[in-house]
């Protein structure tokens, strides 16, 4: 930051992890990901995140990961950020991830902590700003402990805060305490985002910016209305929302994400609920009460 100016961008309200619509011999169903980008912003939210963990990047071809973020630039056509998912537990193939991303048009790249190595938190601070040094996108910090296996302390985010590349944070470690300190002790616009639809309302009180939402792929007017309320202090009107909100909110998340989601939009007639293994269709068991979810919150009509 020159002459302590901060010019990063922000990102603030509802970003969309967006699910990634597969056709039924498992490839990508690129009408349909064209269709719901447009819905998506049509619907409101602010910002777009394609190939996270809910897109379903795990599965994906390096090829049809750069095609879905090509797909998504296209159709949003400048009108919101396109958050791209680049993140790897290899440096080099995060770095080489998040110059494909740019080449694509993404404005800005959302990088995991390493999985499954399990670095110090150095070593996690080493990840990032040699992705940062590399790249000249802005890049959000996404702390997910329970898919990686590691926590991203409050102390190492804010140092990853100092880097002018480095701009924002999606928090899902639940923990309120840590997200808060990270909040109090921010430089000038970073962004700290929730992770985690349900602390939504909780993080946005403490003083963070929006959150990279899952349920919003299927309420996505609802969540960003939630998000604007938060930012202009309507705490009643959040409250309501959130309220409202909430079968849905629980219904997500009863199996493993996307999965819910994937039923719910294949209900709506979004896409179909074709998911790659080892992810698979939800359980029958949970059908009634998915459906019961999202009548609650109007993405279908009472029967």
């Amino acid at each position: 930051m020159a002459d302590g100016i901060d010019s990063r961008p922000r990102l603030t309200g509802c970003g969309t992890a967006l699910v990634t619509p597969f056709a039924g011999n498992g490839d990508l169903d690129e009408a349909a990901l064209r269709a719901f980008v447009n819905w998506q912003i049509g619907e409101g939210v602010h910002f777009l995140v394609p190939c996270g963990s809910t897109g379903e990047a795990a599965t994906m071809s390096l090829e049809e990961h750069r095609r879905v973020v090509e797909i998504t630039v296209e159709e949003a056509n400048g009108r919101v950020p396109i958050v791209a998912g680049a993140g790897s537990n290899d440096t080099q193939k995060a770095i080489a991830l998040s110059k494909e991303m740019k080449t694509a048009g993404a404005t800005h790249l959302l990088h995991t902590s390493p999985m499954y190595n399990k670095p110090p938190q150095r070593g996690i601070i080493a990840h990032y700003l040699a992705i940062a040094d590399a790249i000249d996108l802005p890049i959000v910090v996404y702390n997910v402990p329970a898919r990686t296996g590691s926590n991203v302390e409050a102390a190492t985010t804010l140092e990853l805060a100092k880097h002018d590349n480095i701009v924002a944070v999606k928090e899902a470690s639940g923990n309120l305490a840590q997200i808060t300190e990270i909040i109090r002790n921010r430089p000038t616009g970073f962004s700290v985002l929730s992770g985690d639809d349900p602390l939504t309302v909780a993080v946005m009180a403490e003083g963070g910016d929006g959150v990279i939402s899952v349920t919003s792929n299927v309420v996505p007017r609802l969540v960003a209305q939630l998000t604007e309320c938060m930012a202009l202090g309507d705490l009643v009107q959040a409250r309501d929302l959130s309220h409202r909100l909430a079968p849905w909110t629980i219904g997500a998340f009863v199996e493993s994400n996307p999965i819910p989601s994937k039923a719910a939009l294949a209900l709506m007639g979004k896409m179909q609920n074709v998911l790659r293994l080892p992810l698979v269709p939800l359980a029958d068991s949970h059908a009634a009460m998915l459906r019961s979810s999202l009548e609650a919150v109007g993405a279908l009509a009472a029967r």
